[in-house]
């Protein structure tokens, strides 16, 4: 995590709020990975994928996830599950989605690369064979999520909460490892600065609170043509204070991604300092028009 809970993208806010799911209208196939504190030895990655698309079957959206959290070398959490949104017409000008997503969270270990203290000879550096025994297995848990979205004229926003459950994937006795309830805000606007709409402004903003973290974001991405420029603040409980910018490009159904997030202020008095680098793409694989059945977001591309 950056700084406490991440506040979600729109390449990845399937994850945590199922009522987006199928809202887009075109199923869209979307991969994705971001490096987490570029240029330490951290070694933190995750990489995702995503599928959702409208199913006039369903009266609404499903989507399928999957996200791999690898962290340093010794932990990795692996989630996978399924969402599904139901769509209706609430006024003439008004329609809201309802979704609910079902998952499961896997973390592993892997203490192979892990270093402990008994380890490290003051001059030889670490090498020693270590006397501890570490015997955590990995441990799978179910969990659950819920969220509504509601879009009108040029404007959409939803909330979800995530961690239903508030499953515990630690296997340690001596510290609370739940993944705690967790609430997530989020909103855009879709507005054109010509009757041609060769440029479209999105403004959006977000925010993700649990008990005991809280972190918010708020940004604009500019769009023309093929390309997109976007750039988001972001700020947490920690008096961090962040910059986002990045761009897209699209041709013919795909979209390509790049931002890089910097650390402007830190709380605990650090250098300004890299948090991450974050690219993928995204497939449109079935081009069907379903604007006429219902009401379709433009996402802003981040």
């Amino acid at each position: 995590m950056l700084h406490g809970q991440e506040v979600p993208d729109y390449q990845s806010v399937m994850i945590t709020n199922p009522a987006v799911s199928g809202s887009a209208g075109d199923g869209i196939l979307r991969l994705s990975y971001r490096n987490l504190y570029p240029g330490n030895t951290f070694d933190f990655h995750t990489v995702s994928l995503s599928y959702d698309s409208f199913f006039p079957e369903l009266h609404g959206g499903a989507g399928l996830f999957v996200s791999d959290e690898y962290l340093g070398g010794i932990i990795n959490n692996l989630t996978g599950g399924l969402s599904y949104s139901y769509m209706f017409q609430a006024t003439q000008k008004i329609f809201i989605s309802a979704g609910l997503s079902a998952s499961l969270y896997h973390r592993g270990y892997d203490w192979r690369n892990a270093i402990f203290p008994d380890q490290i000879d003051p001059l030889a550096g670490a090498g020693i064979p270590s006397a501890e025994v570490i015997a955590l297995k990995g441990k799978t848990v179910f969990d659950l999520s819920t969220g509504f979205l509601f879009m009108t004229g040029k404007f959409f926003g939803g909330f979800s909460v995530g961690h239903l459950t508030e499953p515990d994937p630690s296997q340690s006795d001596l510290s609370d490892g739940r993944l705690r309830r967790t609430l997530y805000v989020h909103g855009a606007g879709d507005f054109s600065l010509s009757s041609e709409k060769k440029i479209r402004l999105l403004p959006f903003g977000n925010l993700s609170a649990a008990r005991e973290s809280f972190s918010a974001g708020a940004g604009i991405s500019a769009e023309s043509g093929y390309l997109s420029l976007n750039g988001i603040l972001l700020t947490d409980n920690n008096k961090n204070l962040d910059m986002q910018a990045g761009f897209t490009i699209t041709f013919t159904g795909i979209t390509m991604f790049y931002s890089y997030r910097f650390n402007i202020i830190s709380g605990e008095n650090l250098l300004p300092f890299s948090l991450q680098h974050h690219t993928g793409i995204a497939l449109g694989l079935n081009n069907v028009d379903k604007r006429k059945a219902i009401k379709t977001i433009n996402f802003p591309k981040l």
